[in-house]
């Protein structure tokens, strides 16, 4: 198997109410694509590179010391980025629908004080990373994880995930991470939210 970057479902000026056509265009082609030619590079010629990236991420224990930081980084990368195309959609819905939205207001109270505990531990992150909200056990949380790590090397299953390195935004908003995480809600897919939460 060689890992392949898939082209975005959208236009690369689809986000552009919050994430400009310029940063989409480097995230996706030149960050994204570095994690895929890395990962790709590190498995070649071994057992592993017949696994699906989520097999290696569940089984990074498993993996010979001298790729398993590679497969880490850039498994994670290709993977977390995958979902975070995912998550996004031009004019998504403004909130939860269904079992998540219940999920959510039963955990947080509120869909609002879950974005502000969502923003919060997003803005929070030290360095690089990402905030998720995950579920495990059906019960949802929202974690940070640093660098390329993945909720799901851990047994979780991942709902929504934003990523807050600064390739991400800092073209549009400089160091205010706050704000990007603030507007990001204004192009989550809540519907692909729903079907994780299901799956």
């Amino acid at each position: 198997m060689t890992y392949k970057l898939d082209p975005l479902k959208y236009n690369y000026d689809a986000l552009e109410e919050v994430i400009d056509e310029e940063t989409m265009k480097i995230h996706h082609d030149k960050h994204h694509q570095a994690y895929v030619d890395k990962l790709n590079k590190a498995v070649e010629g071994t057992e592993w590179a017949e696994k699906s990236v989520e097999e290696l991420l569940k089984n990074l224990d498993s993996i010979p010391d001298d790729i398993r930081t590679a497969v880490r980084n850039n498994g994670g990368g290709h993977y977390n980025h995958n979902l975070f195309w995912e998550t996004m959609t031009p004019g998504g819905s403004k909130e939860p629908v269904g079992n998540l939205k219940k999920a959510i207001e039963e955990q947080y109270g509120s869909f609002d004080a879950f974005k502000e505990e969502f923003e919060e531990k997003g803005a929070g992150q030290f360095g690089s990373g990402w905030v998720n909200l995950v579920e495990k056990d059906g019960k949802i949380e929202i974690v940070g994880n640093p660098n390329q790590d993945s909720p799901i090397s851990d047994g979780y299953n991942v709902i929504i995930g934003n990523d807050v390195w600064e390739h991400a935004y800092y073209l549009r908003y400089q160091n205010k991470r706050p704000d990007y995480l603030k507007a990001w809600w204004k192009v989550v897919n809540w519907d692909v939210a729903e079907e994780r939460y299901n799956g």
